[in-house]
């Protein structure tokens, strides 16, 4: 296997995991908050604070090492529009993905503290649920418009 079929094959699997990872932890913490349960929406957080750790993280290190990789392996510049606008779009993704890796770790405990109370989701719970949903929207937006770049290739300026 030639160097630019491995780094595109890691490119690649890096951009699933990321966008398979955030939308199974939208799906799984939605359905979880939808049920109203502290208890489950606890366990549930817990279970995506982790996977956040293992699989989202792990995914944004590689992602633009493989990417700085191709573009050398290919002779694409930085510069190259839909590489740049990449670039500023995974720097997006970023800025709303860090606050919500510390509102789902919150919301795992306001939630695990209400089970363990026995009673129902509190205020704060609920407000950071709204947080982190809008925080999401372009975060994962972001995502997905990369990916369509990756692919698209689209020539952007002039």
């Amino acid at each position: 296997m030639s160097l630019y079929l491995a780094l595109k094959f890691l490119h690649v699997l890096g951009a699933t995991i990321l966008l398979g990872t955030g939308m199974g932890i939208a799906f799984f913490m939605l359905m979880a908050h939808l049920s109203r349960d502290a208890a489950f929406v606890a366990g549930t957080a817990g279970i995506v604070v982790v996977a956040d750790a293992l699989f989202t993280a792990t995914a944004v290190i590689a992602q633009p090492v493989t990417g700085y990789l191709l573009t050398r392996e290919t002779g694409i510049g930085l510069g190259e529009g839909w590489v740049a606008l990449s670039l500023g779009l995974y720097v997006t993704a970023g800025l709303f993905w860090l606050p919500v890796v510390w509102i789902q770790a919150r919301m795992r405990d306001l939630a695990a503290a209400a089970a363990r109370a026995g009673e129902p989701l509190p205020a704060a719970y609920n407000r950071l649920f709204r947080a982190w949903f809008a925080c999401g929207i372009p975060g994962f937006g972001s995502v997905m418009a990369i990916v369509w770049l990756m692919v698209a290739k689209p020539v952007l300026g002039g």
